[in-house]
């Protein structure tokens, strides 16, 4: 069941509005636009339309989206959806009252990130097989990758212009368009105008392209596939803990933090725009040595 042509009109408009005005990424449109569209299907089984519902409509959609095994945080994403929604409806006269208005969020734990150990990432990045030109670009993407602390997304759409050897750093567009300079370091450095010097040419052929990492036939390589080949590696490694990209930019902020680095520095690495969102690293970093307090103290 899809939802009502008018249902489907207004939330296309508020997705080109919200565009237009926060410069949203793909991936973030396309994940307000799955959340809006299940309301609005989950509202036609009610008789209601978007502009119908009441805010009695939408404590229920909450109760559903949690009986049915969804998380705390994905209901409480939801609502943060659909407020933002009926906020515009109210703004361009669709609506005269805003059901979400005076509604909770889902309380939330606050669970920690997903981290590697050191000795983890280690193996990981010694994992792909050196003797075959997509080993050795896996090897130079899980090194950037993990140097720099990017998203998926930034690592696989980097192109050659935004990378400057010389000065050892690499401009990434983030989330909303905003850009930040990440310094690469030594060591992914190294592998870096290797790569460039010995198996990118190789790589690409007789393809011209300006994708720093290329896939196979010479095109940007899709989140999904890199997705697919850490894991391979994670075995190869012999790690078993759930593992994906993001598992390593959570790693490169747990050890910044480790070793002593200023929580707004790597708020900036990070290109979080509030440090809030940060500030869960100093939680990882005091587990751990609570962990180390207990392993090692006579009397922990």
């Amino acid at each position: 069941m899809s939802p009502t042509s008018t249902d489907f009109q207004l939330l296309e408009t508020y997705l080109d509005a919200i565009w237009m005005e926060k410069g949203l990424s793909e991936n973030t449109l396309a994940a307000y636009r799955r959340d809006l569209q299940a309301f609005a299907r989950w509202g036609l089984t009610r008789d209601r339309s978007t502009t119908a519902v009441t805010r009695g409509d939408i404590e229920a959609y909450l109760a559903y989206l949690l009986a049915h095994k969804r998380s705390p945080r994905s209901a409480a994403r939801a609502l943060s959806c659909l407020r933002g929604y009926y906020r515009y409806l109210l703004r361009s006269g669709h609506l005269a009252d805003d059901p979400t208005l005076g509604l909770d969020s889902p309380r939330l734990g606050r669970p920690l990130p997903k981290t590697l150990s050191e000795a983890d990432v280690d193996a990981l990045l010694k994992a792909p097989k050196l003797d075959e030109l997509i080993g050795f670009r896996d090897r130079c993407m899980l090194e950037l990758l993990y140097a720099c602390g990017l998203r998926v997304s930034e690592l696989t759409g980097l192109t050659l212009s935004q990378l400057s050897l010389n000065q050892g750093v690499v401009r990434v567009s983030g989330k909303g368009g905003k850009e930040r300079l990440v310094p690469i370091g030594e060591e992914a450095l190294h592998w870096l105008q290797r790569y460039l010097r010995e198996v990118r040419p190789e790589l690409l052929g007789q393809a011209s392209s300006d994708v720093l990492f290329p896939s196979r036939r010479g095109q940007m390589m899709t989140r999904q596939t890199f997705w697919h080949r850490i894991k391979q590696h994670a075995m190869t490694a012999g790690i078993h803990k759930p593992i994906s990209p993001h598992v390593l930019r959570h790693a490169f902020a747990t050890h910044l933090v480790n070793h002593g680095a200023d929580l707004r520095v790597v708020q900036l690495l990070l290109g979080h725009s509030d440090l809030s969102t940060t500030q869960i690293y100093t939680h990882v970093a005091r587990q751990r040595l609570q962990t180390l307090h207990a392993k090692h103290h006579p009397r922990g």
